[in-house]
């Protein structure tokens, strides 16, 4: 398994209401691995692993108690040798507000989690 992630540093407002990165990426890595780790690309439980990492990521962002409103985004594709191209924008504020993305993949597929957090 491979990662790779896009990092945006938001430091503004302290530690305890920054959009930490580094947290974040965690919590994608722990969601995508609880949810697709040790599986072949299966076309049948694609949009409920979707969801699922959907899910997990959100339940985790909850729990930090943080004021964001955050966005989340996966994409799950076979390995077939065909082009994805993606593209993620948003208008917000760069004081405060954040995204991370994370790539990760095995022998079978790709699995890409965006997440953009926009202070409240």
């Amino acid at each position: 398994k491979q990662w790779y992630q896009r990092r945006v540093a938001i430091t503004a407002g302290g530690e305890d209401t920054a959009f930490v990165n580094d947290e974040i990426s965690s919590i994608i890595k722990e969601a995508i691995e609880a949810t697709i780790g040790g599986n072949t690309y299966q076309h049948n439980k694609v949009n409920q692993w979707t969801s699922n990492v959907v899910e997990q990521c959100l339940n985790q962002l909850t729990k930090l108690s943080k004021p964001f409103k955050y966005i989340v985004n996966c994409v799950i594709m076979q390995k077939n040798g065909a082009g994805l191209h993606m593209a993620n924008s948003c208008y917000w504020d760069n004081a405060t507000d954040g995204s991370c993305t994370v790539r990760w993949e095995n022998k079978t597929m790709y699995c890409i989690v965006s997440i953009f957090g926009l202070a409240i």
